[in-house]
């Protein structure tokens, strides 16, 4: 009798509470959970949710306000999803998903399972914002210019040519030479001609998109101080007339160093740079490659045509006055001068410099619409005919303009300039932090993505801050920050903004992230640039290489890294580039991931789950319906063992997954070998130091 008792309190408990697979719990931005991913104003759009077959009661999304429940539409053997359509959508939606188990509930969210509602993490879709398709999952190569290839030694920079912040220009006649503490004005040569000289390198390598550092006129080798947005320096160009005499030894007056004078300021100069440069651009779109600019339009340089504190153009008849050679300047509303004492024009007369630099004057757009004006005509020339650029990067977006206000206002209109005039064009912004209030469809397409990938593998894989400037042995190797932080910076985007991030380990900006496996914090300036050589990791720069081909988002190679080049933060990571000296393995390897990259759907495509963390190794999946590949990363220097319910994918008992690749201290390998899904985990054994790939088809 009293066991009757006990089996019907058994039976009432298991009927009125019942176990949520969580793991079964999935939903995501990709079109077999939201179709369409990016829906067209009026679009009918269909939302899934997936739970394990047979486990739950109900399950409701909330789209806005409105509560909605869901019925059950498609069942497989492992999977029930759950579906509602919503009809002709013409604004934008937010939505979240909450499940019942007896008297179970939770919510569901951007960063998935949940106890209570938080909408900050709401998926978000839409309707009208859609990114360009090339750009979802390309592989893309940053280059630099003075440092990747000299081509033309006839239109290199030449010592004393012109003096700039303190002191002449230099050329740097040994092209492996270390860039010096203070680099800004030293030259190595590389140009335009070079870059053609190297594409079918690029292609070869897998390479679907080059992005330029800037390219416009400017005085200073990392060219962010432009003098002429509408064209192309003559020392990255051609320089078809050559006169004119270099500064005279012991001047600072550019006016005397008429050489450069005219080399920069005559258009037969000018206008063979922008022809070689449509030439490149042609050439690199017969290869199946597109070509995004660097926009710098925040500031401008000191040596700029508008403002002409040089008094560099004012020598020559065919361009109008500067505006600090005289209040009359046509370009005076273009910058923000504040009055002197003494009323003098321009002796001792001040103007807004970025970050208080005089050498780069902000641009004052809220007291000019003709520089708004200027600025759109020139977002729209590059991706136009004869250029045909694909898209612009763009430099210290957020900082534009005098208010937060204004800043939306230009990027809208700029959005709106280059998208009519290049429908297929890219906008892309550089930006640290919160990106949301620029990501609404008016504005960027997307970011640089520092919060969802430099940093996090950066902290996870070294334990350094992306400048090598301090390092933190709680974030090594760190499951939980890794994770917490891709899943909340993650949440920022809209799917297609992700899906063209800009993911890169390294840029112009940051030390090379082969230099951040030395776990050292540096600068060339107190430890010396042969410090950022020592006791590197190739073992740990592959795991972050898998990481990058495998992550959603656009793979960014930034020139160099792929041949083992080294750096400290700025100016060290701008090393030229190694010609004859390559790291030929790190390379293949390279181009083998880039490969891996672009065969699987899952990888180019699919959704990302994470399936296992434990101190210094995780494990993730990218995954579709049809396909599952996983990556597990090691940055223990022991081996682990690990037990991956990979069914949560949708992989059946007693299914064949492929090891496709086993990265190591000393090499890597992509000899195939099987494993066998046994009672729902796949049971591996992760090398120390090493990352490796498992890749099957779904039935």
């Amino acid at each position: 009798m009293q066991e009757d008792k006990v089996l019907h309190a058994i039976e009432y408990f298991c009927n009125s509470v019942k176990i949520i697979n969580f793991g079964a719990l999935f939903a995501d931005g990709t079109d077999e959970y939201c179709c369409p991913s990016e829906p067209m104003v009026g679009d009918d759009i269909r939302l899934r949710f997936r739970t394990a077959k047979d486990n739950v009661d109900s399950v409701f999304v909330t789209v806005n306000d409105d509560r909605i429940e869901m019925k059950v539409v498609e069942s497989d053997a492992l999977f029930d999803y759950y579906e509602t359509v919503l009809l002709s959508v013409t604004e934008r939606i937010r939505y979240f998903f909450e499940v019942h188990a007896g008297k179970v509930t939770i919510f569901y969210n951007k960063i998935e399972i949940q106890k209570n509602v938080n909408r900050d993490y709401d998926f978000e879709v839409l309707p009208g914002f859609k990114t360009p398709d090339w750009a979802k999952g390309a592989v893309m190569y940053q280059i630099y210019v003075d440092r990747f290839c000299n081509g033309d030694k006839t239109n290199d920079v030449l010592s004393n040519e012109y003096y700039y912040i303190d002191k002449p220009v230099k050329k740097v006649e040994d092209w492996d030479k270390y860039p010096e503490n203070l680099d800004v004005s030293n030259f190595y040569g590389g140009d335009l001609q070079g870059v053609i000289d190297k594409l079918d390198y690029l292609k070869d390598l897998g390479v679907d998109v080059i992005y330029f550092n800037p390219l416009f006129v400017s005085p200073s080798n990392h060219k962010y101080d432009i003098q002429d947005y509408d064209y192309i320096d003559p020392h990255y160009g051609k320089i078809v007339k050559d006169e004119g005499e270099l500064l005279p030894e012991g001047s600072s007056d550019n006016r005397e160093a008429t050489r450069y004078v005219r080399r920069v300021t005559d258009k037969e100069n000018l206008e063979a740079s922008n022809a070689l440069f449509a030439h490149l651009v042609e050439e690199a779109h017969k290869r199946d490659m597109k070509v995004i600019l660097d926009g710098v339009f925040n500031h401008c340089g000191s040596f700029n045509k508008w403002l002409d504190r040089e008094k560099i153009y004012d020598m020559n008849p065919e361009y109008e006055k500067g505006a600090y050679i005289t209040k009359d300047s046509p370009y005076n509303s273009f910058f923000l001068f504040h009055d002197n004492a003494d009323n003098k024009w321009p002796d001792n007369n001040s103007y807004d410099g970025w970050w208080g630099h005089d050498t780069l004057p902000k641009l004052n757009y809220e007291d000019s619409e003709k520089l708004h004006d200027y600025i759109m005509r020139i977002g729209k020339k590059w991706v136009s005919p004869p250029y045909n650029c694909d898209g612009w990067r763009l430099d210290v977006a957020a900082d534009l303009g005098r208010s937060e206000e204004y800043n939306h206002r230009f990027w809208r209109d700029f959005r709106e300039a280059v998208k009519s005039a290049n429908p297929n064009a890219i906008v892309l912004a550089e930006h640290y932090g919160d990106p949301k209030s620029w990501l609404k469809g008016d504005q960027w397409d997307t970011i640089m993505n520092y919060g969802a990938f430099m940093e996090p593998i950066t902290w996870f894989l070294t334990g350094l801050e992306k400048h090598s400037d301090e390092f933190r042995g709680d974030c090594l190797g760190n499951p939980d920050m890794f994770i917490g932080s891709l899943r909340h910076y993650m949440s920022f985007f809209m799917h297609g903004s992700l899906y063209v991030a800009m993911n890169e380990l390294s840029n112009h900006d940051h030390s090379r992230f082969l230099t951040r496996t030395n776990r050292r914090v540096g600068r060339i300036n107190t430890l010396g640039a042969e410090a950022a050589n020592e006791n590197v990791s190739k073992a740990i720069m592959k795991e972050a290489v898998l990481f990058q081909m495998t992550w959603p988002g656009a793979p960014t190679i930034y020139y160099g890294d792929e041949a083992g080049v080294c750096g400290w933060t700025d100016p060290d990571s701008r090393r030229s580039y190694p010609w004859g000296r390559e790291d030929h393995e790190m390379i293949r390897f390279h181009k083998d991931m880039i490969k891996i990259h672009k065969q699987y759907d899952a990888i180019m495509r699919g959704s990302v789950m994470f399936l296992h963390g434990e101190n210094k190794c995780v494990a993730y999946a990218r995954f579709t319906r049809k396909q599952a590949v996983v990556a597990v990363m090691n940055v223990d220097y022991s081996d682990k063992e690990l037990r991956l319910h990979v069914t949560r994918l949708g992989v059946k008992n007693n299914k064949i997954m492929k090891r496709i690749m086993v990265t190591g201290e000393n090499s890597y390998d992509m000899t195939e070998v099987p494993y066998m899904v046994q009672n729902n985990v796949l049971t591996v054994v992760i090398p120390k130091m090493s990352s490796v790939l498992f890749v099957t088809d779904i039935d």
